[in-house]
């Protein structure tokens, strides 16, 4: 893991893996153009201590300007927090590790290790492992209070295996003999 890099709340941390990333297009679960977004799962070990308390300093400066302008000068009774537990959700991918769900309207930068940026959609993929750039921030909308967690940045550290139970082709196919002598063998 890198040393994270907090800057009140914004944070950068990783390498993370990703989960339910759509960061070339934005995700429109419900039909409402007007609600899609660029987002990724964020999986943060919780052996990552370092990580999870730097993580959780951010959420707190960012609680901390929501009482200051949002939330007319005190802290809600009830606020949603970004960051969960990872063993709540049925889910063995998410075992042992908290995660945030990062959004933005506007596409995150995505570069490799070498900070080339990647093009290429394939490359960033639910699983792929990567140092994450995001903005913890307070919202107050249609009765609900909270701190969320704002996609800013992300780069690619290394592959992984795919989530989502596709394979590659080269999997499925390892070991497979293709040697068929002659074209007559076929139906």
């Amino acid at each position: 893991m890198i040393t994270p890099k907090v800057n009140e709340t914004k944070i950068v941390f990783g390498p993370c893996r990703l989960s339910y990333t759509h960061v070339f297009a934005k995700y429109n679960p419900d039909g409402n153009e007007a609600n899609a977004k660029y987002m990724t799962n964020i999986l943060i070990p919780k052996t990552e201590t370092e990580t999870v308390k730097a993580i959780k300093k951010a959420i707190e400066a960012a609680k901390q300007a929501g009482v200051a302008g949002k939330w007319g000068g005190k802290e809600p009774k009830k606020i949603d927090l970004c960051l969960r537990d990872g063993d709540e959700k049925d889910d063995e991918v998410y075992a042992g590790c908290y995660y945030v769900n990062a959004k933005s309207t506007t596409r995150p930068g995505i570069v490799n290790r070498d900070k080339t940026p990647i093009v290429d959609k394939e490359e960033m993929y639910s699983g792929v492992w990567a140092v994450a750039s995001v903005t913890f921030f307070a919202y107050d909308s249609n009765g609900k209070r909270g701190v969320a967690c704002g996609l800013n940045n992300l780069m690619k550290f290394k592959d992984d295996e795919k989530l989502g139970g596709r394979v590659s082709a080269e999997r499925d196919f390892d070991g497979i003999d293709t040697g068929i002598a002659d074209d007559d063998d076929l139906c």
